[in-house]
């Protein structure tokens, strides 16, 4: 059975800003805040740090940045499947901007998912690609325009972030909607959140602040502030 991961959450995306100790010095934070502020977690690792940290942290979901489609046998250098899952993982990405992928390559990987229930969080760069990819079925979509990536200044049209929540809405309504292209700062996360995103997240806005432990904190907090502005709104 997959794993279930409950919304709003707050995703931190490595890349490869940091590698070794200070991946693990990360999760073992973000680990605690998600404790802390009662918010889940989810963090894309490094191959290499995924067994690591899933021994080091109890509430992180644990994500890998990519994936083949070979089964156990000959495929040297690919990355195998069952091999994350066994490393800890309970999910993988599709077609980042950094590893795009075609369509019949994204199909075959959410396939071979499937078989071992690992969560699918699908990467698209226009609301076309946002439709197309909702075809498919992931479990989450981050519909990020690759400009956008990297280097700050989130999306600001909210007319485009209901654009794309209307249309994977329309075909899966149980896919969870991420917006979080350029996230650069707790204000960021929490207007997002508050505006009723189910999730929000950020790489370069953490790795590159001053204090990346302080921001990915702040972050954090600002998702369950929302939660909580949220709630009493609603009363």
């Amino acid at each position: 059975m997959k794993p279930k991961i409950r919304t709003p959450y707050f995703e931190i995306g490595v890349k490869n800003y940091v590698y070794g100790d200070d991946v693990l010095r990360m999760a073992v934070h973000a680990d605690n805040c998600s404790r802390k502020y009662d918010v889940d977690v989810v963090m894309i690792v490094p191959y290499t740090e995924i067994r690591r940290i899933c021994e080091h942290t109890q509430n992180l979901h644990v994500f890998a940045p990519y994936m083949d489609t070979l089964r156990p046998g000959r495929g040297m250098a690919d990355v195998l499947p069952e091999a994350i899952k066994a490393a800890g993982a309970v999910g993988v990405v599709i077609n980042h901007c950094e590893r795009p992928m075609t369509l019949p390559q994204m199909k075959a990987t959410i396939d071979r998912a499937r078989e071992l229930d690992l969560l699918v969080f699908g990467c698209a760069d226009s609301l076309a690609e946002t439709r197309a990819l909702a075809q498919l079925h992931p479990d989450i979509i981050n519909p990020e325009p690759n400009e956008l990536i990297g280097g700050g200044g989130g999306v600001s049209s909210a007319e485009y972030v209901q654009a794309n929540i209307r249309a994977v809405k329309d075909i899966y309504e149980d896919i969870i909607v991420e917006q979080a292209a350029g996230v650069s700062s707790p204000d960021e996360v929490y207007n997002f959140i508050y505006a009723g995103c189910e999730a929000t997240g950020a790489a370069s806005g953490i790795f590159n602040a001053k204090d990346p432990l302080q921001m990915a904190e702040d972050m954090i907090a600002a998702v369950r502030r929302a939660i909580d502005d949220r709630a009493h709104r609603a009363e």
